[in-house]
């Protein structure tokens, strides 16, 4: 559309109006490969500025992202915040104390230069306690950015690779058409037992186990024909994505047949389409669906703003990543959270450890066997609050799969699914900070024809 289009054209720099196309359409994949990681610097810019901008006092109300009123406290909850900070206070002047104030050779001063010095050294300790002590509430989660592919099932990636095959056996036959017979692959035979499964509602596991049988045996025979045709002709008749396509088939067949034979359905690594074979399942346990295949990404919020990470195509443990993800806030934000809000996944001994020892209160029922009388009823509303506050994040997840795409990428390689999901991140930031922006314009709006009326 470029060489239609003069405000295209324009906007992407040229001189002047031209009919000829500026570069062609298939280029663009190779400026999406190299936008990832421009485009999480860019998250990282607009999110940071946007977290520090935003007030002190929004961090009871940034978990809900809207500033839609500040999260009220359970009573004994503040009092253990204060306790907190307060023996942070004591035990930062308390060193700062015994390391004295700073000697010179200068001539020795009179008491009241020295009783000056310590207090402007007592000041100066107190603000750099209150400096560093810990601030904010950050939140973190994972979930899967789904693909946009068929639900795989053993059978239908099976008869799949049935069909690139003999495409990949026609192409390598070819060149020898008229001089020796063209190879039995049994294509209409095989088809018909695959069919007769599909078009059952509910096939049983015999039924199915027989099929794939079949489906096995005549792919297993359609790859020991190309073996025997590459003895003779060069793969190099194949087009890069069918060269590509055997490879992945090769590969699937293996897993396959190893399956079949160990009467089991998990794999290593298992590959679950053949068009994008870096996708893997991602078991999350979900009511909607149990697995889902895509990318698997860890993200953290702080008032409001999304970080992203870690983005991996196959399944991680994202408790192994909250100590990671704590150190970044630290080096974005200068010091560490007050409060992490995280599911129960995240609350292992070694988190806990590490939160207790930075003096980060990692929110959840302690580890150990629970108490026999159960929770209190106080207890009960501090995991209630916690829970509310911690759904945050969920509703940013939906935000971005509803609204943004962030539920379906339709990219297909692995690098430009990857710059796809990277760019749904800086979307939902400046959307975040254009909210905050008309709220603050409407405040003044509404309070200038308030004063306009009692005036």
């Amino acid at each position: 559309m470029p060489h239609e289009n003069p405000y295209m054209q324009y906007f992407i720099g040229l001189p002047g109006f031209a009919m000829k196309q500026p570069f062609h359409h298939s280029i663009m994949t190779h400026f999406r490969k190299r936008l990832t990681e421009v485009l999480a610097e860019l998250n990282e810019l607009v999110a940071s500025t946007g977290a520090k901008e935003t007030k002190d006092d929004d961090d009871s109300n940034d978990a809900s992202g809207g500033g839609q009123g500040k999260v009220k406290r359970s009573k004994k909850e503040v009092p253990a915040v204060q306790a907190e900070q307060q023996t942070m206070f004591v035990e930062a002047s308390d060193e700062s104390s015994k390391a004295g104030p700073p000697q010179t050779a200068a001539m020795p001063e009179s008491p009241e230069a020295t009783t000056s010095v310590s207090e402007a050294h007592l000041v100066s300790t107190a603000s750099e306690a209150t400096a560093l002590q810990n601030q904010g509430t950050m939140l973190v989660d994972a979930t899967c950015a789904s693909a946009d592919v068929a639900y795989p099932t053993d059978l239908n990636l099976l008869n799949e690779a049935r069909e690139k095959l003999e495409a990949i056996i026609d192409t390598l036959h070819e060149p020898f058409i008229g001089q020796t017979a063209k190879p039995r692959t049994y294509r209409e035979k095989a088809r018909k037992p695959f069919l007769a499964v599909s078009k059952q509602r509910r096939p049983g596991p015999k039924v199915i186990r027989k099929a794939i049988r079949l489906q096995l045996g005549y792919v297993g025979r359609n790859l020991a024909i190309i073996a025997e045709q590459a003895e003779v002709q060069e793969l190099t008749l194949l087009s890069r994505k069918a060269y590509r396509d055997l490879l992945v088939i090769h590969e699937l067949y293996c897993q396959q047949l190893h399956m079949y034979n160990a009467r089991s359905h998990q794999m290593e690594d298992r590959i679950v389409s053949i068009h994008q074979p870096h996708i893997r399942p991602i078991v999350r346990g979900k009511a909607k669906a149990r697995v889902e295949f895509g990318a698997k990404i860890a993200v953290s919020m702080t008032k409001g703003y999304a970080f992203l990470d870690r983005l991996s195509w196959d399944n991680f443990n994202e408790s192994t990543t909250l100590i990671d993800v704590i150190e970044k806030y630290r080096k974005r934000m200068g010091f560490y959270p007050a409060v992490v809000q995280a599911d129960q996944i995240y609350r292992t001994r070694e988190n806990r450890s590490f939160c207790k020892q930075h003096g980060i209160r990692l929110r959840g029922p302690a580890l150990g066997r629970k108490p026999k009388n159960g929770p209190t009823s106080e207890e009960k509303q501090v995991l209630k609050q916690d829970t509310g506050e911690r759904n945050a994040i969920e509703g940013k997840f939906g935000e971005g799969k509803r609204k943004y795409g962030l539920g379906c990428i339709r990219a297909r390689l692995a690098k430009t699914s990857e710059s796809v999901i990277t760019l749904q991140l800086p979307v939902m930031n400046l959307e975040r900070r254009l909210r905050v922006l008309f709220f603050l314009i409407f405040t003044m709006q509404s309070r200038g024809r308030l004063a306009l009326k009692i005036g």
